[in-house]
């Protein structure tokens, strides 16, 4: 079942359970994903439908990348092959790079708003930003 489909129970004992996935990638996938989602909801309070339509694909290709993430890894220790490292180095990036999008159009849309929702929309970019800095340090690790 993909991950974005769990109940949040079940999404939260899957990431605590002793196994390697889901992890770190696919919890800072979904952190973005989260992101996402509030910049959604801050973008219809401010009106801007093309913010609303950019953050809920953003979202969806977050979600995506979690489930991604999670078969990368698995594949990458049943073979340690230079194509199953390649991608947990790709997957990870790419999470960095759409976080990076997600904080950039939180900003966008909370300079929009005068309501108390603009908190909604810097939460949100705080969280981007989280989720960029731990795709990157993830990029980093499996480097080595």
């Amino acid at each position: 079942m993909p991950l974005g489909e769990l109940r949040v129970g079940e999404l939260l004992a899957a990431l605590g359970e002793r196994t390697p996935t889901p992890a770190s990638g696919a919890a800072t996938a979904l952190t973005a994903a989260l992101a996402a989602a509030l910049v959604e909801l801050a973008g219809r309070f401010a009106e801007d439908e093309e913010s609303v339509v950019r953050a809920k694909a953003l979202g969806s290709r977050l979600a995506q990348l979690a489930d991604e993430d999670a078969d990368a890894y698995t594949a990458f220790m049943a073979e340690r092959s230079d194509a199953n490292r390649a991608r947990i180095i790709a997957v990870p990036a790419e999470i960095a790079a759409r976080a990076e999008e997600v904080a950039a159009l939180a900003d966008h849309v909370a300079g929009q708003l005068e309501s108390s929702i603009v908190a909604d929309a810097r939460a949100a970019a705080e969280l981007a930003r989280a989720a960029a800095r731990v795709g990157a340090l993830l990029v980093d690790v499996n480097h080595a």
